[in-house]
């Protein structure tokens, strides 16, 4: 909303968040000294605490009470497993915390990066919920540089079957994206967002479902095939109109993620990108190309970019900051994002009406699950997975 704030631990550990400008003449709270529980500005030492008040003004007389009618704009903050939750709505309505799985799981159940992104959040969002991209920008290529498209992703998508590659360690997803690249969705509005199904073929009476919950306001849980591994949310945070910050979330709702997954997660490659050092900018970015290798790209893979999430971003980041949406053309392939689109702006006219998103008040809602499993044909996917989606739900 164009407000900068600083977010500061005070001595006593907690966090507070506070706005930029020191209620006195403006300096910049980011050069404020924190002590004694609480930031004091160094132009000319007035301190605040967490929740705004001024509790010291050196600079006036000992008997004046001026600094008990001056504040400065702080908003309430939860950490929970290293992620700092900030309300930044009127306080009479503070919602339910969000009951997302990552955050009922002990600490050592769940890995987090937080990403700059510089495209609008939600030009970055609507790439979680796009299940067709997965066939065609993360595809791995096998054969000779010579042979069709077509025939050296099918051929990389056989090696995949039979080795976990960079590209992929969901074999099943990357055989039946592979067989058929072109899913039929199904979306259905839901309590916490909207669950968008996309099927593909997977034999004569069968159908390969990945389905995505998106749930109000930027998260989406990617899907995952049944099995001991990790579970993934993708949160999309409005930074201004052209940026936003990107937390890629890793856990497993019943145990400690292991050595080799924390490794995977931990050094810089295919799931979470290295960092610029002291930054939340990854080292691959738009000024570099995010180091696209074009020898690997005519070889080993579709786009010739190191990590999924640089795929994601590069493309994203590609069309502009916030891409003229008058010019796209949608097709049958991105029911999901037209669903969420309409839903979005329902939202926003019953918000102007009085009427508050329900999540908010329910966090409950956000305990579900994102599978890809297969399903009979006649089976409704949302009547199928039920019980995989709502498993954290009991």
């Amino acid at each position: 909303m164009g407000e900068d704030l600083v977010v500061f631990r005070d001595t006593g550990g907690a966090i507070g968040l506070v706005a930029d400008n020191c209620s006195h003449r403006g300096a910049s709270l980011f050069f404020g000294r924190n002590e004694e529980e609480g930031l004091r500005c160094v132009y000319h030492g007035w301190k605040f605490d967490r929740s705004g008040a001024c509790v010291d003004m050196p600079n006036e007389p000992a008997e004046s009470n001026f600094k008990n009618k001056v504040r400065v704009t702080a908003y309430p903050c939860r950490e929970v497993n290293g992620i700092v939750w900030a309300y930044l709505g009127p306080q009479d309505r503070t919602p339910d915390m969000p009951e997302l799985g990552f955050n009922l799981v002990p600490a050592d159940q769940m890995y987090s990066l937080k990403i700059l992104v510089e495209s609008n959040y939600l030009q970055a969002m609507e790439g979680d919920i796009d299940s067709s991209h997965s066939s065609f920008l993360h595809a791995a290529l096998a054969g000779p540089p010579e042979a069709g498209f077509h025939a050296r992703r099918a051929a990389g998508t056989a090696v995949l079957r039979g080795q976990a590659l960079d590209f992929s360690r969901d074999q099943q997803r990357a055989q039946m994206q592979a067989a058929d690249p072109a899913p039929r969705f199904t979306t259905k509005d839901t309590d916490f967002g909207v669950l968008i199904g996309a099927a593909r073929r997977a034999g004569a009476t069968e159908d390969y479902w990945r389905i995505t919950p998106w749930l109000m306001p930027g998260y989406s849980l990617i899907p995952k095939a049944p099995g001991d591994i990790p579970s993934q949310c993708n949160a999309r945070v409005p930074r201004d109109d052209g940026t936003s910050w990107f937390f890629r979330i890793r856990w497993h709702p019943a145990r400690p993620l292991n050595a080799a997954e924390r490794a995977d997660f931990e050094v810089g490659g295919v799931f979470f990108p290295d960092l610029i050092l002291g930054s939340f900018r990854p080292v691959d970015n738009r000024d570099n190309d995010y180091h696209i290798d074009r020898e690997k790209q005519r070889t080993v893979s579709v786009s010739g970019i190191k990590s999924i999430p640089q795929q994601d971003r590069a493309v994203t980041e590609s069309m502009g900051p916030v891409y003229d949406r008058t010019r796209e053309h949608l097709g049958t392939a991105d029911s999901g994002i037209i669903a969420v689109r309409r839903r979005l702006l329902r939202l926003a006219r019953q918000l102007g009406e009085g009427q508050e998103p329900y999540p908010a008040a329910h966090g409950g809602v956000y305990k579900i699950l994102a599978p890809a499993l297969t399903l009979p044909r006649d089976v409704p996917f949302d009547e199928g997975a039920g019980e995989h989606i709502y498993a954290l739900q009991g």
